[in-house]
């Protein structure tokens, strides 16, 4: 228990790191802090150790949380997503390694920031480890997906600096408006985080139990206040004042997550567009995203992908299918995360093609690049919390 405490508080060090990095990336970006000129190469360089070290933190999480667990932590959303951040990081590092470019760390460092505290509002407890999962394929088939993602993640930034950099706020564009959907996207998924983190600390959780469609009885946990519970359900402990009632077939719980999710992304949205800003979010990053050169930005976004991908079908695919004839004797069951991880590995192929064959660069690219990111997080967010699956026990 000792390797998990340690793990536990690596991870935290590693979060507050890659915190303080956005930071000085970000006084790099401007060559201001309070006020005053600053050194910009040096902020960056400053930026870049923190982000090694604070990697290196994370990586040595991971280590004493395997000792500690004694399998490859990956098996839940919790490894699974910690991980997948760590992997956007280091495939951060090896880019700004090429490239020294501190913007792609102002934009990449927070989306990373974004997924590992995503991750810490699911359960870090330790489980033994479920018969479906007790396979050396675990390792294998999972981290290289998590890793060819993680690459492919630099993509979605890069790509989302371009767009950024290119795209005029003045005029009404459909480029302004999906820009701006982006943005509220991604307030949708800090909502989730500071809304979890509110009605745990206040304690609005419980537990209810009500008869599925196909006839047993279930009980869950739930920690944000409930909009909707299973038709017939029963409250069994915690707060009452449980709402509409909805036909069991639909997951409520993992409803009343997205639905709370969406209510706390438009308010912070709100208050930074209209209140904070007074101005479109995508419009008040512009000034960012100028700094970097279009042909910079694009040069990225394809050696992204085309690193990233093969490495992705490699873990996402092809290992997975060899996993799958081994543990479900098929190499294919159309299961909602084969679906989708199907859908992504088709996408950034479209997207080398299109580049490759009729020399996409620019607008179209760059969209492509921030749509498939977009695909791989509906696979981790979605897919994981919403739909039912095969891949349900992650």
């Amino acid at each position: 228990m000792e390797w998990i405490q340690w793990s536990s508080r690596l991870l935290f060090i590693a979060f507050i790191l890659y915190a303080v990095a956005t930071v000085l990336f970000t006084i790099a970006v401007s060559g201001m802090r309070k006020g005053q000129n600053v050194n910009r190469i040096a902020y960056g360089k400053y930026a870049f150790i923190l982000a090694v070290i604070g990697f290196i933190a994370q990586m040595t999480y991971f280590i004493l949380r395997w000792i500690g667990v004694g399998y490859a932590p990956v098996s839940n959303l919790y490894e699974y997503t910690t991980f997948f951040g760590m992997m956007m990081v280091l495939g951060f590092l090896v880019v700004y390694g090429i490239y020294k470019n501190d913007v792609l760390g102002l934009f990449a460092m927070p989306v990373a920031l974004l997924v590992i505290a995503f991750a810490s509002m699911f359960s870090s407890e330790v489980a033994p480890l479920i018969p479906a999962l007790n396979s050396v394929w675990l390792k294998i088939h999972v981290t290289t997906a998590a890793l060819g993602q993680g690459i492919l993640a630099i993509s979605f930034a890069s790509g989302l600096i371009f767009l950024l950099n290119e795209t005029s706020m003045r005029e009404q564009s459909k480029s302004r408006t999906w820009l701006e959907i982006t943005m509220f996207v991604l307030m949708c998924t800090l909502g989730f985080i500071l809304v979890s983190m509110l009605f745990k600390a206040i304690g609005t959780g419980g537990v209810v139990e009500f008869t599925n469609d196909r006839g047993t009885q279930e009980s869950y946990e739930y920690f944000m206040p409930m909009l909707f519970v299973p038709e017939g359900a029963q409250l069994v402990s915690g707060a009452s004042g449980l709402s509409l009632e909805l036909p069991t077939f639909i997951n409520t719980l993992k409803l009343n997550t997205l639905i709370w999710s969406v209510i706390a992304g438009v308010v912070i949205y709100v208050v930074l567009r209209f209140v904070i800003l007074r101005k479109r979010i995508a419009e008040a990053l512009q000034p960012l995203a100028k700094k970097v050169d279009l042909d910079l930005a694009d040069e990225i976004s394809y050696r992204s992908v085309a690193i990233g991908l093969p490495v992705f079908i490699l873990g996402g695919l092809i290992f997975a299918m060899i996993w799958a004839q081994i543990a479900w004797n098929r190499f294919w069951g159309w299961d909602p995360k084969e679906v989708w991880a199907l859908i992504t590995m088709l996408i950034y192929i479209y997207y080398l093609h299109m580049r490759i064959q009729r020399g996409w660069t620019g607008t179209k690219a760059a969209w492509l690049c921030v749509g498939g990111f977009a695909v791989i997080m509906f696979n981790l967010v979605f897919v994981n919390l919403v739909i039912a699956g095969l891949h349900s026990y992650a």
